[in-house]
């Protein structure tokens, strides 16, 4: 007993034997406690959260297990080195083992953080799959990253100030860096924006007929730079997102009717009561017509025009389709023609009727004297 006494007392860098011992046996019973903490996320509470319905809380403890078990084996350090008492002189060790272990903490948490990054983008990925822009896909990844870099940097910046080392002057001049960044990547940064913009807003979608300043066309790909319109003269014009999100923009695919507006003129020979028929005429054709919105139409004589009797014709198409809109404008058209031609009325054209009077002037020639 008292050689193991001797050998207990004895010192290895101003430290006794003893307290190695001791320290060494904290480590194994936190690597111990480390082993069944995992068992512990293993067999019951994995277990119990795959009996919910939800998956967030399954993530949730996957995300948490690996830096749980490590923050278990961190306090066995901690005791550890509490139990060594670290020599202060001629070098304060003790308080490079406290600032290792609170870089080490740190770095525990971030990587937590970082496990959590993971979920956000799940989550991302299911939102950007419901939707049919592939500017979502782009998006997604692009978080995840951006959340992952930040998590990283701010955990190196946090353990470097946990040592003792001043960041002032690392921040100012990342801040110095950034904004010479940005600077040089100012369209870019628009464009990202731009992005977000269209994202959030939404004010197209693949295939939308839309029209925005002298470009009018069909969106053909929505890009994270910039969007593809296919022009009905089957040129491509790249519009950088930044500037189609910042321009008024018809979208032409998100009328819920099309409207048709004529003004039908008769020849001025018609009389009031062919006018009152052929109003009739046309409403009962639109009343009766499949391809007219049967919400709201209007027809009236309206006008004693130049050079005709107009009546209009005010009516909305159930087809938003530019084909099929067109059939039915032409229907309506010939059907108008044929109920004018039936009555006896013609449609007038541009004219003019020019009428003379003449005066007869009795000239008397003065005589002469």
């Amino acid at each position: 007993m008292q050689a193991l006494a001797d050998l207990m007392n004895q010192q290895f860098l101003g430290i006794s034997t003893g307290r190695y011992a001791s320290a060494l046996a904290v480590i194994i019973l936190a690597l111990i406690g480390k082993k069944m903490f995992a068992l512990l996320f293993t067999r019951i509470a994995i277990p119990i959260a795959r009996k919910t319905k939800g998956e967030l809380d399954d993530r949730f403890l996957e995300s948490m297990r690996k830096p749980a078990e490590a923050i278990v084996l961190v306090i066995g350090l901690f005791l550890a080195v509490q139990i060594l008492q670290l020599p202060t002189e001629p070098y304060d060790v003790h308080a490079f083992a406290m600032s290792g272990l609170k870089a080490i903490v740190i770095f525990v948490i971030a990587w937590f953080l970082f496990n959590l990054v993971g979920i956000i983008d799940h989550y991302l990925h299911q939102w950007a799959a419901r939707t049919e822009s592939t500017l979502d896909d782009h998006l997604a990844p692009m978080v995840r990253k951006s959340l992952r870099i930040f998590v990283v940097v701010m955990a190196t910046l946090m353990a470097i100030q946990s040592f003792g080392y001043p960041i002032t002057g690392l921040l100012a001049s990342l801040g110095i860096g950034g904004l010479a960044f940005a600077l040089a990547a100012k369209d870019t940064l628009a464009n990202i924006f731009g992005s977000l913009m269209i994202i959030f807003d939404r004010p197209f979608r693949i295939g939308d007929w839309i029209k925005a300043g002298d470009m009018e066309g069909v969106v053909e790909e929505i890009g994270f730079r910039s969007t593809k319109i296919r022009t009905f003269a089957k040129t491509l014009i790249m519009v950088p997102n930044n500037v189609i999100a910042n321009m008024p923009l018809d979208n032409f695919s998100r009328m819920p009717k099309r409207r048709i507006k004529l003004n039908v003129g008769v020849t001025y020979d018609a009389r009031p009561d062919q006018m009152r028929e052929a109003v009739k005429r046309i409403r009962e054709m639109l009343t009766q017509h499949p391809a007219i919105d049967q919400d709201f139409f209007l027809v009236n004589f309206t006008d004693f025009g130049a050079s005709s009797l107009d009546i209009m014709v005010y009516c909305f198409t159930t087809t938003t389709i530019w084909g099929d809109y067109l059939d039915a404008r032409e229907d309506v058209c010939l059907k108008i023609m044929g109920i004018l031609e039936g009555m006896g009325l013609e449609i007038a054209f541009p004219s003019q009727t020019l009428y003379l009077h003449q005066e007869d002037h009795e000239q008397t020639e003065p005589r002469k004297q």
